[in-house]
């Protein structure tokens, strides 16, 4: 029944990465341009917390876009993987106790990206059709 849908599967691939980079974008956002405003971000600085909302902003962007994709998304993944052990880790082992469940799902989502692939919706792909 679900076999037709096989035929999309790299464009859905693409939509899965823009959507990812949407959401990690608004991470960013709400910790460098306070949009959208919420409560507990953390203090610009070089710490990890204070790095979080600028990689977040750089990192999104570009997987957004699908340049560099593979490289952004490794990076990423070890970013997330950081976040998520010195920040909930700390707090309780199970994700859904100790608020991590959004990190460690990006965490998988981005590794699942260093070997898929971009999509052909990407800029990846056009400079490689060029």
């Amino acid at each position: 029944m679900f076999d037709r849908f096989t035929a999309y599967q790299p464009q859905l691939l693409s939509v899965l990465r823009i959507v990812t980079g949407l959401l990690f974008v608004s991470h960013g956002t709400a910790k460098v341009l306070g949009f959208p405003a919420m409560d507990g971000m953390p203090e610009p600085g070089l710490s990890l917390a204070g790095l979080s909302g600028p990689l977040e902003l750089l990192l999104g962007a570009l997987f957004l876009i699908g340049l560099f994709t593979r490289p952004v998304a490794f990076l990423a993944s070890g970013f997330c993987a950081v976040g998520y052990w010195a920040v909930h880790g700390t707090q309780a082992a199970i994700p859904l106790v100790n608020g991590g469940e959004t990190i460690a799902l990006y965490c998988f989502v981005f590794l699942y990206f260093v070997a898929a692939g971009p999509g052909p919706w990407s800029a990846d792909a056009m400079m490689k059709r060029r």
